[in-house]
C-alpha cells in the first residue's frame, strides 16, 4: 500500500495538480465553485465577537476564506477569515450530513465558502459558528504560505499584495488609517470652506516642482506630454479665476531614485487659499496632524524611525538661517558678499550642485541641506527659503534674498511645503528664466517655462498662500512603518524578467 503522504508536503507543483483536479471533479459533479454569483451573509466575524450576547445560539451566514483546518474524522474545526478578522468554524458529521461532511474534508486551505450555523462558544470559550450548511463559493488553486511562518520576503509581499492582505492581516491595518487620514484631511479643508478640485494627468509642460517628468506620448495630436509633476500651476490658474479655496488630492509622478522615502508615483495634497499667506498654511498643516494623531490614535505620541515623535501642538518654527547659524555654524546673517558665503561653505565641507550658480542662497541652502535636516526629529517648521530655490515663492519684505517659504519636518523627513505665493508676472517670469538657464546648464530638474501660466498671472493673482503636503509619509508616520511600500498598496517594483 502507497503511503499516504499530506497534501502540504507534496512539492508545490504536485500541491497545485492536486487541486486542479479537485476542482476537475467538482466540475464533472456539476457543482463548479465559479458558477456561484453571490452569497448573502448577514453577520461577519467582528461582530459576531463584538456582541456574543446578542448572536448566542442565533442563526448567521458568514463569508470568507479557510485559514485552517485542523481534527479528523468526524470533527473538524477551522478558521475563517472575512474582511474583519477570523472566526472559528466547528463542522461536525452529524450537523452538516455525511455527503456534504465528506466533500467539505477534500476543501482546501485558502477556499472560500459561505457558512450557515448557529453562534456558541466551544468548551475551551471560544466563540464559534457550528457549521450547518457550507457552501464553496470558490477553489483556491494555489496554495498559501506555510501557515506557521505566513508570508515575510518583503520584496514577495509588496509583488503579491493580495497574499499579503490574506496571510498578514495585520498589514490591513496600515491602509485602514491611510484612508481614515485621507477621509480626515478632506473634512478638515472641506469644513474651511475649501473645494476640492480635479487638474490634468498630462501636460505639454512639466512644472510646479523640480523635478524630472515621465514622458509620454499623445498619438492622436502626435506630441509628447509629460504626466505631471506637481498639480501647482493649475490650481493657481484657479485662484486667479476667482475660486478662492480649492485642494487637490491625487497621484504624482516623478521619474527619480527609488528608496524607502521615495516612489516614482505618490499621493499628495496641494491647497491654496486667497488673501492667506505661508502662516495660514503653517496652522494648517499643524491641525491636520494634531487633529487626527488625537481622534484617530489617542495620542500625540508616536513611535516613528526609532525615534518617539512629539506632535503636541505647537511645533516649534525656526528660519533657514537660524538653523543653520545652529547646527552648522555660519551665521549667513553677517555675510552679503556671494564669495564669503560660498567659502564659508566650503569651510565646513558643504559643496554645491555643479550646475547652480555660486551665490549667498545657493550656499545657504546648500549647508542646510547637508548639514541641518539630519538634526530635524521633533515636528519643525523650517521657514525664509533663498530666492534661487524657491521660483514659485512671494519674496520676504525684510530680506529680498529669501521667500516666505516653509518646509515643515519629522525624523528628519520633509513631509509639507509651503509658500507664500509669488503673485508678480514679472518677477515670475524673471525667475521662470534663470530655472530655464540652471536647466541649459545641465540641471533637468528645474522649472521649465510656463508662458500660459504667465498669462493668467498677468490678469492678477491675489496674495495667496499655498501647501503641498505628502500623503504617504504622513501615514508612514502615523502607522510607524519604515519604508513607502509598506504604505502603498502596489509600489512601484522591478518587472522579475
Amino acid at each position: 500500500m502507497a503511503k499516504f503522504v499530506p497534501q502540504a508536503e507534496l512539492p508545490l507543483s504536485d500541491q497545485v495538480q492536486v487541486r486542479h483536479d479537485k476542482l476537475a471533479a467538482l466540475r464533472a459533479e456539476g457543482r463548479d465553485p465559479f458558477l456561484q454569483t453571490k452569497y448573502d451573509f448577514n453577520a461577519d466575524s467582528a461582530a459576531i465577537k463584538a456582541d456574543y450576547e446578542g448572536y448566542e445560539g442565533k442563526l448567521v451566514k458568514v463569508a470568507g476564506r479557510l485559514m485552517s483546518k485542523r481534527g479528523q474524522g468526524k470533527v473538524m474545526f477551522c478558521d475563517l477569515q472575512d474582511s474583519t478578522g477570523r472566526i472559528q468554524l466547528f463542522v461536525k458529521i452529524d450537523e452538516l450530513g455525511e455527503e456534504e461532511y465528506n466533500r467539505f474534508k477534500k476543501y482546501d486551505i485558502g477556499d472560500i465558502v459561505g457558512v450557515e450555523g448557529e453562534v456558541f462558544k466551544t468548551k475551551t470559550e471560544e466563540i464559534s459558528v457550528r457549521a450547518k450548511n457550507v457552501v464553496l463559493l470558490a477553489k483556491s488553486l494555489l496554495p498559501l504560505p506555510e501557515k506557521f511562518h505566513g508570508l515575510t520576503d518583503k520584496e514577495i509581499r509588496f509583488r503579491q499584495r493580495y497574499v499579503d492582505l490574506m496571510v498578514n492581516p495585520e498589514v490591513k491595518r496600515n491602509f485602514v488609517i491611510r484612508s481614515q487620514f485621507i477621509k480626515h484631511l478632506r473634512d478638515y479643508l472641506d469644513n474651511m470652506g475649501y473645494i476640492e478640485v480635479e487638474t490634468p494627468v498630462l501636460n505639454t509642460i512639466a512644472g510646479g516642482a523640480s523635478a524630472r517628468p515621465f514622458i509620454t506620448h499623445h498619438n492622436t495630436l502626435d506630441i509628447d506630454m509629460f504626466m505631471r509633476i506637481a498639480t501647482e500651476l493649475p490650481l493657481k490658474r484657479l485662484i486667479i479665476g476667482g475660486m478662492d479655496r480649492v485642494y487637490e488630492i491625487g497621484r504624482i509622478f516623478r521619474n527619480e531614485g527609488m528608496d524607502p522615502k521615495h516612489n516614482p508615483e505618490f499621493t499628495s495634497v496641494e491647497l491654496y487659499q486667497a488673501y492667506a499667506d505661508f502662516h495660514d498654511m503653517m496652522d494648517i498643516a499643524e491641525g491636520v496632524y494634531t487633529t487626527f494623531a488625537q481622534k484617530y490614535l489617542g495620542t500625540y505620541k508616536l513611535q516613528w524611525m526609532g525615534e518617539e515623535v512629539d506632535l503636541t501642538p505647537g511645533w516649534p518654527r525656526m528660519t533657514m538661517v537660524e538653523a543653520v547659524r545652529k547646527y552648522v555654524g555660519i551665521d549667513f546673517d553677517a555675510i552679503s558678499d556671494d564669495a564669503e558665503a560660498v567659502a564659508a561653505a566650503a569651510a565646513k565641507g558643504v559643496e554645491l550642485n555643479e550646475a547652480a550658480e555660486k551665490t549667498w542662497g545657493n550656499a545657504l541652502y546648500a549647508c542646510f541641506d547637508q548639514r541641518v535636516e539630519e538634526h530635524l526629529v521633533q515636528p519643525t517648521f523650517i521657514t525664509m527659503y533663498p530666492v534661487e530655490v524657491s521660483p514659485l515663492t512671494k519674496r520676504s519684505p525684510i530680506d529680498p534674498r529669501l521667500t516666505e517659504r516653509f518646509e515643515f519636518f519629522i525624523c528628519r523627513s520633509e513631509m509639507g511645503n509651503a509658500y507664500s505665493e509669488l503673485n508678480d508676472p514679472m518677477d515670475q517670469r524673471d525667475r521662470f528664466q534663470k530655472q530655464v538657464e540652471q536647466r541649459e546648464r545641465g540641471d533637468d530638474e528645474t522649472e521649465m517655462l510656463d508662458e500660459d501660466f504667465l498669462n493668467a498671472m498677468e490678469y492678477g493673482m491675489p496674495p495667496t498662500g499655498g501647501m503641498g503636503m505628502g500623503i504617504d509619509r504622513a501615514v508612514m508616520l502615523f502607522t510607524g512603518t519604515d519604508t513607502i511600500r509598506e504604505v502603498i498598496l502596489f509600489p512601484t517594483m522591478k518587472p522579475l524578467d
